[in-house]
């Protein structure tokens, strides 16, 4: 909150600046440079579950805690606006009120993005979507969910202004995310009159509730998103304006269908025409979730298939929506999962092809990456027999025994016969399988066991480090798998049971930041969005890997 000092007849006099302001619409779009979704981490849930800390809710789907250093991290490497999805459902009441801890924590996000400088968007994230069997959105666009619903939405929206009224011009509020009809239809409502009524209507009573707290909401620049977010042209058109001002921002979102160069240009250049004649000539609007991988029909990152492609379309993209004063938001992704607690890209030249292609260069700018910390695992075994992954999960998939000779470990010390190698190899008569066990060294802090395909057979699906001497702790340094040619990859170093892994990092002398490091799993294991895994996706949406998809 912004103080003004004034002397009155010579009385030193104070009062919070609650009216000040606030810079138009289009010029908070133009000035938030490039953004950056911080998915998956606010917005996660778990209708399932109960939380009894923020921390539980908020690490759900996989990603840490959020700390400050990564948006101070995001910040120095060139981006202006944090979009910070919240999902509030499982945070409320038989009677809508949120839960005081729960605001608490959505406050101190927020001002980690403000304190760095940069523009913050929040808004009402997974409380719409898709239902599934185990999901389902309490706001739709239809007009009996506004019916039943419209009291509770505008008493969420009340307390979420209250609680922020007084803060400045660089808070946008965003209504709701990606809103569907009661049939979860994507793009269009089936019913389209119904659809886009109620669309409109929780728009109006966004803007009408914000506006009615007083203070900055007054005047706060404030966002409305077409049905489902969608980016076709008549989702655009039936989007009214909610209120005659020029505080308002309109948004959509855009996942790719590239096949190539030529193709990704045709349809970013349609989008932007798209945008042009829908949108555009009654309200800015923003692009708030896009990215390089498809969300349907099937999962597909351009990054991973086509790199040189993926790039070329993000640089043509940012250069297309700044000329034409369109705002963009990168859904996750360039800092995911455990880069986030260090802070680092995993994806630093896609944060770069952003930067440079909004600001033409990247010239100082930080973008460390894991190579700039060094990583200690330390494993709380807890019982006889407890196991850490080093390859594989539980979903045992058998990878073929030739591709691979061994395994590598680098401890503290020597543990001799306390810990031990566990090979899983075929499977036997019943729910048996071969194993094979190689004791770490008694003399070496490293040791380096051999498959033996006479006892696993022609295949193995996991590779773990049991202890055999009950409970105890060790620190992993390293450790790789060795495949058959000779080289050596990077082992999982994950809980299987009834252990912890608590990675401990340090920059190295050249590295930027003194950040606990924490290591993710990604084993391509699907989820719903109440972090249940799935093998058999349905018609929902889902995360793999860090990232949501859409089976329609």
């Amino acid at each position: 909150m912004k103080k003004i000092l004034l002397f009155a007849c010579g009385v030193l006099m104070s009062f919070s600046a609650q009216a000040q302001s606030i810079e138009t619409a289009k010029d908070a779009v133009r000035n938030m440079g490039v953004g950056w979704n911080l998915g998956n981490t606010l917005d996660a849930n778990d209708g399932s579950k109960t939380w009894t800390t923020t921390e539980q809710h908020e690490t759900c789907w996989g990603q840490p805690v959020t700390k400050p250093e990564l948006l101070k991290m995001m910040k120095e490497a060139g981006f202006g606006a944090i979009r910070v999805p919240v999902t509030w459902y499982q945070e409320m009441d038989k009677d809508g009120k949120v839960n005081e801890a729960w605001m608490n924590r959505v406050k101190e996000v927020v001002d980690y993005v403000l304190d760095n400088g940069m523009y913050c968007i929040l808004n009402v994230h997974h409380d719409t979507g898709a239902d599934s069997n185990t999901f389902k959105s309490w706001l739709k666009a239809s007009s009996k969910s506004y019916t039943a619903n419209k009291e509770k939405y505008e008493y969420l929206w009340k307390q979420i202004a209250e609680k922020f009224k007084d803060y400045d011009e660089k808070l946008l509020f965003e209504a709701y995310n990606e809103m569907l009809d009661e049939s979860s239809t994507w793009n269009e409502p089936s019913n389209k009159t119904d659809g886009y009524k109620a669309i409109n209507n929780y728009a109006k009573s966004f803007v009408t509730t914000v506006r009615n707290t007083g203070g900055n909401n007054e005047k706060r620049n404030l966002i409305v998103n077409t049905y489902s977010a969608s980016s076709t042209p008549n989702a655009m058109q039936n989007l009214d304006k909610p209120e005659d001002s020029n505080h308002i921002i309109f948004q959509i979102h855009s996942y790719p269908n590239w096949q190539s160069k030529s193709n990704a240009k045709n349809e970013i250049d349609n989008l932007i025409s798209n945008i042009k004649a829908k949108l555009i000539d009654r309200a800015p609007v923003i692009i708030g979730e896009y990215a390089t991988f498809t969300t349907w029909p099937s999962d597909i990152d351009y990054y991973a298939k086509d790199k040189e492609v993926a790039l070329y379309a993000m640089d043509y993209l940012i250069k297309q929506t700044k000329q034409n004063g369109i705002g963009t938001f990168y859904w996750m992704g360039m800092a995911d999962g455990a880069f986030r607690s260090m802070p680092a890209f995993h994806q630093p030249d896609l944060a770069q092809t952003l930067i440079k292609a909004y600001y033409g260069s990247i010239d100082g700018y930080k973008y460390p990456t894991e190579d700039d910390f060094e990583t200690i695992y330390k494993v709380d075994y807890e019982s006889e027999w407890s196991e850490l992954f080093l390859f594989g999960d539980w979903s045992r998939t058998a990878v073929s025994l030739s591709g691979y000779k061994g395994v590598s470990v680098e401890m503290d010390k020597a543990y001799g016969d306390k810990l031990q190698f566990k090979i899983y190899g075929d499977k036997k008569s019943g729910d048996s399988f071969k194993e094979q066990y190689v004791p770490l060294s008694s003399t070496s802090t490293k040791t380096t066991a051999e498959f033996d395909a006479s006892v696993l057979g022609s295949t193995f699906w996991g590779v773990t480090l049991q202890t055999n001497s009950g409970a105890q702790t060790a620190k992993v340094i390293e450790a790789k798998m060795i495949k058959a040619d000779g080289t050596e990859v990077p082992a999982s170093i994950t809980a299987a049971w009834g252990c912890t892994v608590t990675p401990e990092s340090t920059p190295k002398p050249t590295g930027i930041h003194a950040i606990q490091y924490v290591k993710a799993e990604n084993n391509d294991a699907i989820y719903n969005l109440q972090g249940q895994r799935i093998k058999n996706p349905q018609k929902g949406v889902y995360i793999q890997n860090g990232r949501k998809f859409v089976v329609r």
